[in-house]
């Protein structure tokens, strides 16, 4: 398999209904991107908030994740250090670390995690709104093909954590506030794969008890690596439904 270089492209993109879903979606760059891009993106790492601990393990015991398939695809392309296979099947102390290398395998795994994790923003938001067609249609549903079984059987079917009401009602209010500029939908409407991700990544602060300014914080700096030099906080929202969706 050839190799890439775009460490938010999984090897080999996904096709769903005659579209291309790769990881790592395109975008128009917005201006004024070099001075958001300065004051966000640190040159080298930023430390998050939270302890990935075994959640990885638990991705693939539960199937929300293809152990074999996942690390196949990674070995074959010749990315695949041994932090990433610890992410994915081991225990992890201290506190997660993005960085421009690893910024695209984090990307995949909270993809998964905040796709399988039960949170009613899921199953009561616009995901699940029939105005847009039903939760399966999107590209954080259907272009997840990394599970076993289908991706729907995995839609916030799991209880990897669990918030508290106060918890949830920061995830619940956060979410509505963090737009990226793939889609112009905040992370509460997450029909994309980085939508998907942010929210999982909203959950897990939450539970590890980060207030919610530097939860904003953590949004916008992990949304830089996710975009590098291109993000640009998106405040007017669309909830057309169209976005990344399929």
């Amino acid at each position: 398999m050839e190799k890439t270089n775009n460490p938010f492209l999984l090897p080999g993109a996904i096709v769903v209904a005659g579209v291309i879903i790769a990881f790592g979606i395109a975008y128009k760059p917005q201006s004024p991107t070099v001075e958001v891009a300065k004051e966000t993106l640190p040159e080298e790492k930023f430390e998050l908030p939270v302890n990935w601990g075994s959640l990885g393990r638990q991705l693939v015991e539960n199937g929300v994740i293809d152990g074999p398939r996942f690390e196949k695809l990674y070995v074959e392309n010749g990315e695949y250090p041994e932090e990433y296979d610890k992410l994915l099947n081991g225990d992890n102390s201290g506190k997660l670390k993005i960085t421009k290398e690893n910024a695209g395998f984090l990307l995949n795994l909270l993809w998964a995690f905040g796709l399988a994790n039960q949170n009613e923003i899921l199953t009561e938001g616009e995901m699940s709104d029939p105005r847009y067609g039903g939760a399966e249609r999107f590209a954080s549903t259907a272009g997840w093909t990394m599970a076993q079984g289908n991706a729907m059987d995995h839609f916030s079917r799991h209880q990897f954590i669990t918030l508290i009401p106060e918890q949830q009602r920061m995830v619940d209010k956060v979410s509505r506030e963090i737009y990226r500029p793939c889609c112009d939908n905040s992370a509460h409407f997450p029909d994309c794969n980085h939508g998907m991700a942010m929210l999982g990544l909203l959950e897990l602060m939450a539970s590890q008890e980060t207030g919610e300014e530097e939860m904003r914080r953590a949004a916008l700096t992990v949304n830089s690596f996710w975009f590098p030099g291109a993000y640009v906080p998106v405040k007017t929202p669309r909830n057309s439904g169209s976005g990344c969706g399929v």
